[in-house]
């Protein structure tokens, strides 16, 4: 019987969402699901939800929920993170501080000034959280949700020996998109995707085997609704010749070209972004509407007397555990550390690649250079994510400013005097949620 522990499970629709997938795999029907989450009430909910899917199913699982992390983690065989390290409202001001200097941010919790701030709070708490696997399941597998994905994996691949892995929805999110508009059946497209995570690149990209990239040129250049639907991404593929991974809205902010003058974001970032141009409308308008309506969200739910489906759905976690647990291999793009897959990327930083998994654990595949122009952009974005990583384990706030001078958009707007004053200012706003900062002067 499989130990399957869910820390952060208060996220309701994600953990619900995974829990269905797990109970469809043979070897994981009969799995002890252990539910972690510091909300209390939170957890009572999902505790209510993921007992209903398994009776729903006929499972012979067992569904067991605590606030104490370390009694979770003893014992498990499997470990699914999908933490949020601060309230809603710091993350607020990890954009609004941005906005005022002119540093125009879309969605804000992956890179640029505020996904490194982020990465500062969280990094510690997902260090504390690897400690505890090392300690209580040494054997398990880690496999992380939480964003900013490279720069947490990055420093728990660094300082943990935690089997340690980092998952998202944009490789076959995107490939299913592409396809889409191909008219393609999924089925009959391959593809070899690489890079950083929401930076990947689609390096092949191939329908009944043969190149698909000419025709999807062509799409995107005499289909005005397949250009508005992902304008960033579509100008990044025929100007660099590989199409990217994530939204536009985060590619927007990943690099120079899209949001460093208001024009700029009037003509790309309007359409096809996920979101409005303007920074309340994620964080304001979608988290902080999430949080007042949640609880009524998950009482309907509950309650609902319409059956719900029980269909697998796409995520990659029930597949990767059933894999290790011994069911079939499964190959699927996962952020690992950089042992020579890609040569032209820095040895050792987080990269989103091909990963074979089996009883053997996670095998990552090697996949070679990347075109110079895929790899420059990857470069700029992993140098500053290594020394956001390196300021986070230090406690050093001059190579939080120096990651920041770096980043792409933030540069593109600020001089480093008018970077360091910014800088400082996110400092105090996230003093109370940085304890490894024993001073924020620099």
């Amino acid at each position: 019987m499989a130990k399957i522990t869910f820390i952060g499970a208060g996220s309701f629709g994600f953990t619900r969402g995974l829990v269905r997938d797990i109970l469809t795999f043979p070897n994981l029907r009969d799995a002890t699901l252990t539910l972690m989450d510091i909300d209390a009430e939170r957890l009572g909910f999902i505790k209510q939800a993921v007992e209903k899917i398994v009776q729903l199913g006929n499972y012979p699982a067992r569904v067991e929920a605590t606030t104490d992390r370390q009694k979770a983690l003893r014992g498990a065989d499997a470990v699914i993170c999908t933490i949020l390290a601060s309230p809603v409202s710091v993350w607020r001001g990890d954009i609004e501080i941005p906005k005022k200097y002119g540093v125009d941010t879309n969605i804000g919790d992956t890179r640029s000034a505020s996904g490194v701030f982020r990465a500062l709070r969280t990094i510690p708490i997902m260090l504390d959280i690897c400690h505890d696997v090392e300690r209580y399941c040494p054997e398990a597998i880690l496999l992380n949700y939480t964003n900013p994905m490279a720069m947490l994996c990055r420093a728990m691949q660094k300082v943990t020996s935690v089997r340690v892995v980092g998952l998202c929805h944009s490789v076959q999110g995107t490939a299913q998109m592409l396809a889409r508009w191909l008219g393609a059946p999924m089925e009959e497209i391959t593809y070899l995707c690489a890079g950083i995570n929401h930076q990947a690149w689609f390096i092949e990209f191939r329908w009944k085997g043969k190149n698909a990239y000419p025709l999807l040129r062509q799409k995107i250049l005499k289909n005005r609704r397949i250009y508005n639907e992902e304008i960033v991404r579509n100008e990044m593929f025929l100007h660099l010749d590989y199409y990217v991974t994530e939204s536009s809205g985060h590619n927007s902010e990943y690099n120079w070209w899209f949001r460093k003058r208001p024009d700029l974001i009037k003509k790309y970032c309007t359409k096809g972004t996920g979101w409005n141009p303007g920074v309340y409308a994620y964080v304001l308008k979608a988290y902080l509407a999430r949080e007042r309506n949640w609880r009524q969200q998950i009482k309907e739910w509950l309650t609902n007397p319409e059956p719900i489906s029980l269909q697998r759905g796409q995520e990659f976690a029930a597949y990767i555990i059933s894999a290790v647990l011994g069911g079939q291999p499964f190959t699927f793009n996962g952020n690992v550390a950089n042992t020579g897959l890609i040569p032209n990327l820095p040895e050792k930083a987080c990269v989103e690649v091909p990963v074979l998994v089996d009883r053997r654990g996670f095998n990552p595949l090697y996949v070679g250079p990347l075109p110079p122009q895929c790899a420059a952009l990857n470069n700029i974005n992993i140098y500053v994510e290594e020394m956001a990583v390196e300021s986070a384990l230090t406690g050093d706030p001059k190579l939080t400013f120096q990651a920041i001078a770096y980043d792409p958009l933030t540069a593109s707007v600020l001089s480093l005097r008018e970077i360091k004053k910014m800088v400082k200012e996110m400092f105090r706003w996230n003093q109370p949620y940085l304890p490894q900062f024993k001073r924020i002067d620099f």
